[in-house]
Parts: structure tokens; C-alpha cells; sequence
């Protein structure tokens, strides 16, 4: 059962405690400073009278409010509601979050949800209190400040690079919101060691967080000459609206001595500045940085079947999508053999038709294929029963012509209809590429051979019809009880082939 956003009491009490869960999933706006904080923000609480909140920061922009300059309520963790909504406010704030009205406008936002731009601006504005427009601007004006306080690029730069249509836009946007001018905001930075070329940031993410589990994942199933991980890293090579990126992830100290993490270290490359509010979004996504762990772990440990396994790995994540073409083939080619043996063949794959980019200190050196490419020369690289080969390449094909949609804001069950459409494609990938690629919280794999393992050391039903039942009481995250399922077979040397755990 999916619960009802938190009342004007819960969210003040919130404030009162200084609750830093609720950190990203709504703002409080102060009507007698006409500023507006994080939950959490270290300042003496206002009086419950003076106060308003909102749930984006872009409606308290619209209010009339600023950020305040103490708390950055702008540099909180995303809202995690954006993916457990699978409706068009869901879907919307997902895709403005990947740029996409700044590289093609509100029309083409609109239209990707099947509204007019009129009748989208009306929902979001009456639910969200700010339109398409205002949600577009409270991102570029996120960019810009990331940009502003961790490169040296010239403002001139960083007001088109941000999506800003003059300087003047960029800086009476930046001072209405954060009530500095660029200069002002750029001079209160802090000292980050940086590489020439590279932007350093620190991701901000809510505990617990199970980052170690995150990073064994990735490391499991890394294409060689595309991506690197260890047990506290991960980098990898994009290809993003600008042109190739590349990535790298590192946990803090803090995870390293064995307590909780707050903050990850992102360090990127990218083509053209503009790319760094997307590929930001897209790292988050990997990392699941958005979810709501402490709401997830109390659900799934009102089970007694389950509550051993969930204060074992506390806040444990299931991680997203970088490229969602890319995780759409990574699937398809995992389909009904071993994690290792898909690794292979994908690195064959990258070997064979990705491109290489120019890259220095022993950095990944390749890109993934595109999807024409795919289609193209596939069929002469891949290997396996001819069926599975001719449809990852019809698959590429659709995507590359455009015939197959595919990315953040699909709704769930038109896109779960159609990959089920494509030949070759059944549940168990429909399913696993809408958890990874829409960060779906409520998709339980009862097709998988793995998931079934691990129900079956943990107690529950191990045939897939009664575990399609029991899972119903883990909704709305049934998704993480996959996670906790896959940990634990995995923990117990539990059979890893046939329908892999990932892609």
C-alpha cells in the first residue's frame, strides 16, 4: 500500500528534528524571511504559522521565495517519489531531470507524455505548483550552480552551457533564486582537488546506504575497455547529448572505515558542459541515491521472513541505468546464461563495433556501440542460438530507427507491453528493464532462478506463482526485495546461471 504524502504536521515536525531523510522530498519556505531550506537546515525553526511547504523547490521560486545560502537546499538528495509515482507527474519530473525541455522544449515533453503542452503545464502546476517552464529553470539554475562553483568556465559559458538563453537570463535567474550574483556564488566555493579538464562534485545520499553492495554489482558484471570498478570505485565511458563522457564514482572515507557513508565523490569529463545536470541525474540513477531507504527497510522488516535479512544489509539499493538502449542489449544478451558468460560477450561486443575515445591515466578507452551499429554488424559478433542473435539486432534496429521508445519516462506498463512485443523478449526482461531503466521500486522477477534461490534460504515460496503471491505484502518495493533475494542466495553460493541476477 502506497501512503499518501506526509501532512503539514508530519513535514514540521520534520523540520523540528531536523530530519535530514526528508532532505530533497519537500522544502519549507519561511514567509517572514521570504527564504525557503531543507528540512534539515541547521537555522532556529520558524514558527509553524510563518510557514509553507512545497514540493519542489521550483514552486517556492514561483512563490516568491529564495535558497537560503546556509542549508544549499538546492544540493539535497532527489525526491525518491518521482520514481515510486509512475504517473505523468512522475514521468515528467524524470525526463526534465535528463534535460530534455532544455535540448528540445515543452512541445516535445508534452508530446513524449501524449498531453498538449497547455493541458501538461495545468497538471504540473496544479499538483506541483510550478509548471514545466519553472521545474526546467529551477534545473538549469542547479546546473549553472555546479558549474559556477566547481570549474572555472566563464559565466558567459556556463549561462549557455546551463541552457540559458542570454547571460542576463542566467544571472537574474541565479540571483532570484539563491540571491547572489554569479561572481558572488562562485566566491563561496570550496577548495575541491580537481584534475585539469575533470569537475569533482559530491553526491549527497541518504543512510543507510549500501554502498559496498553497490559497487561488488557493478564490479561483477564491468565490460572490459568500457568501465572499471573495485570494491570502493566505479568509472565508465557515455555517450550523452554532447558527445562521450566519462564518469567515476568513489566512496568517501567514511565508507572506507567501515561506517556509513552521507556522500559519494563524482568525478567527471565531459564534451560540453551542459551534459553535467544530465549526467549527474544518470549517476544518481545508477546508484539509486534518490530512494528512500529508511521508509523501504521498514516495510520489508514488518515481515518476519525477511526482517533478518533486511538488518543484515541495511539500505541496500538497486541500481539503475546509465544508457537506457544500452541496458535494453546488456539484457537481451544476459538472457538464460551466466553473469560471466554475458560479460564476455559484451565485451566482444564493445571490442568489436564500439568506438574508442581519446583518454589519458589508463582511463576505459571505449564506447559502447550505438544502435545502428548493433544492427549493422551484430549478427557478425555475437555469438549463440541464431533466434537470440537476430533479435538483439532487431532489437537495436527499432531503437535506432525510432520504432522502439525507450528511456526514463516511459510509463511502466506501455513499455512493459512493448518489449514483450519484440521477438525474443519475455517477463523476466520486460520486467528487468523496467526496474533498471525507469528505477521502477515495485518489480518482483518471480521468473528468475536466482530470486527463487534466495527466497527459498530465506523461507519464503520458491516456485513462481507463490512467490508472485507472497511478494504482493512487500509492495510498493518489491523491487529491493529482489535485492535482498539476490543477496541472499548469493551469500548462501546459490546456482548464478540461467536467468542471470543482472545485466
Amino acid at each position: 500500500m502506497v501512503m499518501g504524502p506526509p501532512s503539514f504536521d508530519e513535514r514540521y515536525r520534520a523540520v523540528e528534528s531536523r530530519d535530514s531523510r526528508f532532505d530533497g522530498q519537500f522544502v519549507m519556505a519561511v514567509r517572514t524571511t521570504g527564504i525557503y531550506c531543507r528540512p534539515s537546515c541547521p537555522a532556529r525553526t520558524p514558527k509553524k504559522s510563518n510557514v509553507a511547504f512545497f514540493t519542489t523547490s521550483a514552486a517556492a521560486h514561483e512563490a516568491g521565495f529564495r535558497a537560503c545560502k546556509r542549508c544549499l537546499p538546492e544540493a539535497a538528495p532527489g525526491s525518491p517519489e518521482w520514481d515510486l509515482r509512475g504517473d505523468v507527474v512522475g514521468r515528467a519530473m524524470r525526463l526534465i531531470a535528463d534535460g530534455l525541455v532544455d535540448r528540445e522544449g515543452v512541445a516535445s515533453l508534452a508530446s513524449r507524455l501524449g498531453y498538449s503542452s497547455r493541458h501538461l503545464s495545468r497538471i504540473l502546476s496544479d499538483e506541483l505548483g510550478a509548471g514545466p517552464l519553472a521545474l526546467a529553470r529551477a534545473q538549469r539554475a542547479h546546473t549553472a550552480r555546479m558549474l559556477l562553483i566547481n570549474t572555472d568556465l566563464p559565466v558567459a559559458k556556463i549561462a549557455f552551457s546551463a541552457g540559458f538563453g542570454s547571460i542576463r537570463q542566467c544571472n537574474d535567474t541565479i540571483q532570484e533564486i539563491f540571491g547572489l550574483t554569479p561572481s558572488e556564488l562562485r566566491s563561496r566555493r570550496r577548495s575541491i582537488e580537481s584534475i585539469p579538464g575533470e569537475i569533482a562534485l559530491s553526491l549527497p545520499v541518504r543512510e543507510p546506504f549500501d554502498s559496498a553492495g553497490v559497487f561488488r554489482w557493478l564490479m561483477a558484471r564491468t565490460i572490459t575497455g568500457m568501465e572499471q570498478a573495485s570494491e570502493t570505485s566505479y568509472s565508465r565511458n557515455v555517450e550523452l547529448h554532447g558527445g562521450p563522457a566519462w564518469f567515476e564514482v568513489t566512496a568517501d572515507s567514511e565508507t572506507n572505515s567501515g561506517r556509513a557513508a552521507t556522500r559519494l565523490k563524482l568525478r567527471v569529463r565531459v564534451s560540453e558542459p551542459g551534459d553535467l545536470g544530465a549526467l549527474v541525474t544518470r549517476v544518481r540513477r545508477l546508484f539509486d541515491l534518490d530512494a528512500d531507504p529508511m521508509a523501504i527497510d521498514t516495510a520489508l522488516a514488518g515481515h518476519p521472513e525477511v526482517v533478518a535479512q533486511v538488518r543484515h544489509v541495511p539500505g541496500i539499493r538497486v541500481p539503475g541505468a546509465v544508457d537506457p538502449h544500452e541496458m535494453l542489449i546488456r539484457t537481451m544478451v544476459s538472457q538464460q546464461v551466466s553473469v560471466a558468460s554475458a560479460r564476455t560477450t559484451l565485451t566482444r561486443v564493445v571490442e568489436a563495433l564500439g568506438v574508442t575515445v581519446a583518454v589519458t591515466d589508463g582511463r576505459p578507452a571505449r564506447m559502447f556501440p550505438t544502435m545502428a551499429t548493433i544492427a549493422e554488424g551484430g549478427a557478425q559478433v555475437l555469438r549463440g542460438p541464431g533466434a537470440r542473435v537476430r533479435a538483439i539486432v532487431d532489437a537495436a534496429g527499432a531503437l535506432a530507427d525510432g520504432s522502439l521508445q525507450l528511456d526514463a519516462g516511459d510509463d511502466r506498463r506501455a513499455l512493459r507491453e512493448r518489449l514483450l512485443a519484440l521477438r525474443g523478449v519475455g517477463p523476466w526482461t520486460a520486467d528487468y528493464v523496467r526496474m533498471r531503466v525507469l528505477n521502477d521500486p515495485d518489480v518482483v522477477l518471480t521468473g528468475d532462478v536466482i530470486v527463487r534461490a534466495g527466497a527459498s534460504a530465506l523461507g519464503l515460496p520458491d516456485d513462481e506463482r507463490g512467490l508472485a503471491e507472497w511478494a504482493i505484502r512487500a509492495a510498493p518495493w518489491r523491487s529491493y526485495l529482489n535485492a535482498h533475494l539476490w543477496r541472499a542466495a548469493s551469500e548462501t553460493n546459490t546456482n548464478r546461471t540461467n536467468n542471470g541476477e543482472m545485466s
